[in-house]
């Protein structure tokens, strides 16, 4: 006779003590920093969550691997910024929006005439001239267009600075990231998803700093360097309603798309589809002998992680409220993340939110622990040594690296698969 009380739900006492411990950290930070800073990093916090909950639908559901998030976020960001900006008019009432739509046609054209090219096999051409046909007409191509770009660019940048925007809502502009950082996943994974896992590392790492180089040194449309802002947000702004008043609409707003992600995550996971993904990725071979599309269902993964990952981009990018390709950085945007997804339990979207969560105010709090602390140490160091240490405040911002490290390996010690790990599913 079967059990069935051991078959009755438990109750998820661990996932609230951690939740509920986490929540007296937030209160904690409230009552020391003030309402403003601790919503502003509720805010920063939300985003990151929509970043970690698209690494975990690639890694923890599909196991895929990706090192390049940064390129993701940047190109959210610079979704966001390029609709939401107010219209350039000097732009649009010259002769340069002519002259640039006909050097983007021109680069189009070259792609199709090298796409043509490698085809000529099925003409009868022998595929080593197929290949050197496609190489020359290609690298001819290049050259010609790529002379016509810097001469429309150079005169972009010496009238009317640069291209402008949209003038339109940033909400459109959060969906156009995801959008383009999907349509970037989807180039990606058509090349490399059918070869093994370590090429799509390489790939998103490789494919996210020629991402970076190309916003930082595309003057004539990111302003590179001289970045743009401020931006628009999709809430009353600061100046309207006062900081802790936007800030809290824009939580809100942030809030209600996490919980629309995890409800459609939640429900994918436990559908058929969910199922065969992770079966897809405990074993593959397995999954392809019951006529299963390994690269399709890979390509399905890769590209819906993507477009969670500009949607988050865009969204912190938009409250950040400046666009600097150069403020996207690996160790930010990539390592951080990572450490959420690992500390929190891939494969859990649950587990996801809480890493999120306390991965973040961990990084944020450290810098200001540490220095209190490097403070009081130097203090009584001076009174009685007469210790004078400068630069404590760079220091204090190099000790969160300290701290994230040491919190991620002492969850590898001792919870390998996280603190909220996956629970998979057992059936008689």
């Amino acid at each position: 006779m079967n059990d069935t009380s051991s078959r009755s739900p438990r109750l998820p006492l661990r996932e609230l003590l951690l939740f509920a411990a986490v929540a007296v950290v937030v209160v904690g930070v409230f009552a020391v920093m003030g309402g403003a800073y601790a919503t502003r990093m509720l805010v920063e916090t939300a985003c990151y969550a929509i970043l970690a909950l698209g690494l975990t639908v690639q890694w923890g559901y599909g196991g895929q691997f990706n090192a390049g998030v940064m390129g993701f976020v940047a190109l959210g960001g610079f979704a966001a910024t390029f609709v939401s900006i107010p219209v350039n008019t000097a732009f649009w009432a010259s002769d340069l929006p002519l002259r640039l739509g006909s050097v983007l046609l021109a680069g189009l054209a070259v792609i199709a005439l090298v796409v043509a090219v490698s085809r000529l096999d099925r003409l009868g051409v022998p595929s080593w001239l197929r290949t050197l046909l496609a190489v020359v007409v290609g690298l001819v191509g290049y050259l010609v267009v790529i002379s016509w770009m810097r001469s429309v660019a150079g005169d972009i940048q010496s009238r009317v600075d640069f291209v402008g925007g949209l003038g339109l809502s940033p909400l459109l502009g959060w969906i156009v990231g995801g959008a383009l950082a999907g349509g970037m996943g989807y180039f990606i994974g058509r090349i490399c998803l059918g070869l093994r896992s370590d090429y799509l590392v390489i790939a998103t790492l490789g494919i996210a700093e020629i991402i970076k180089a190309f916003l930082k040194n595309a003057d004539w449309l990111t302003r590179g360097t001289a970045t743009i802002s401020p931006l628009p947000w999709p809430v009353p702004e600061p100046g309207d309603v006062g900081f802790l008043t936007a800030r809290a609409l824009y939580l809100s707003l942030t809030a209600v798309m996490i919980a629309v992600i995890f409800f459609l995550l939640h429900r994918a996971y436990h559908a058929p589809w969910g199922r065969m993904i992770r079966a897809i990725r405990d074993n593959e071979t397995a999954a392809a002998a019951m006529g299963k599309s390994i690269t399709r269902r890979h390509m399905e993964i890769f590209v819906f992680g993507c477009i969670l990952m500009g949607i988050g981009g865009a969204a912190l990018t938009s409250f950040t409220g400046i666009f600097d390709p150069q403020g996207y950085q690996p160790l930010n945007h990539t390592f951080l993340v990572l450490v959420m997804v690992i500390l929190g339990g891939p494969g859990n979207n649950l587990g996801t939110l809480f890493g999120a969560v306390l991965v973040y105010i961990v990084w944020i709090m450290s810098g200001p622990l540490a220095l209190a602390l490097m403070q009081l140490v130097t203090g009584l160091g001076g009174d009685w040594f007469g210790w004078q240490p400068g630069n404590l405040d760079s220091r204090a911002l190099q000790a969160r690296v300290f701290v994230i490290g040491l919190l991620i390996v002492t969850v590898l010690r001792f919870a390998p698969r996280g603190l909220i790990p996956e629970k998979v599913a057992r059936h008689d």
